[in-house]
């Protein structure tokens, strides 16, 4: 277990390393920020490869053989409200649990003066990935192609662009790039590959994957429908 975790230590500290040297670069050389902020950050640095390395540690020995083993413990209950429901709740759940997203919303909030309130934004983004979510677990079941449900949801983005205001538009776009981040990623994709391994007949690899790209345009237009009710 120790080999494992310094492995995924050595992994953070690869990541995080170039943007640390970069940025001590630009304190020397440009910056000259005050050093009690520029310890602040060295401190910050310290706990992100902490943080991330049990963070990882704990997504790859728990989350990831949860999710898969939720995946294919579904299609054994022959229930497809079932299916849709559990994929929504986890689609949710994950979604409001994310890093990226908790980041992106208490910003927005705190640059609109409270406008576009934190939870309400971070509940939108949340019902909008779960909606695809089910929706990608459908398609798995019913077995159409997932080009189908990409063309639909992009054509309807582009369309509702047209008639959101102006200000909810990048937020919608950043809303649907912060879901890729490493909570909802991991659990969202072992739930697609756990789900199609057990169908007859069914690649784990066309079926299982694509459900992310699908996922996040349901926060696009998700926040662009809350821009026009609350506009």
């Amino acid at each position: 277990m120790w080999i494992y975790v310094k492995g995924k230590a050595l992994e953070v500290v690869k990541a995080i390393l170039p943007l640390t040297v970069v940025i001590i670069i630009m304190q020397f050389a440009l910056v000259r920020m005050p050093v009690s902020d520029f310890l602040q950050f060295l401190a910050g640095a310290i706990m992100v490869i902490g943080g991330m390395t049990l963070f990882l540690v704990g997504i790859e020995t728990g989350i990831l053989p949860m999710g898969e083993a939720i995946g294919s413990e579904l299609p054994k209950r022959r229930s497809l409200w079932l299916i849709v429901g559990i994929a929504f709740l986890i689609g949710f759940a994950a979604t409001i649990a994310e890093p990226d997203v908790i980041v992106l919303t208490g910003q927005i909030d705190e640059v609109s003066e409270g406008r576009i309130s934190h939870n309400m934004l971070i509940y939108v983004i949340g019902i909008g990935i779960a909606f695809f979510v089910a929706m990608a677990m459908l398609r798995i079941v019913l077995g159409f192609r997932m080009a189908y449900l990409l063309m639909a949801g992009y054509t309807l983005v582009i369309i509702l662009s047209f008639f959101t205001p102006d200000e909810f538009v990048p937020v919608a776009f950043d809303a649907g790039g912060v879901t890729t981040g490493p909570m909802t990623v991991p659990i969202i994709l072992s739930l697609g590959i756990g789900f199609s391994s057990v169908l007859s007949g069914r690649s784990a690899i066309s079926d299982g994957f694509g459900i992310i790209g699908l996922a996040s345009t349901g926060p696009i237009i998700a926040v662009m429908i809350m821009g026009m009710i609350v506009s």
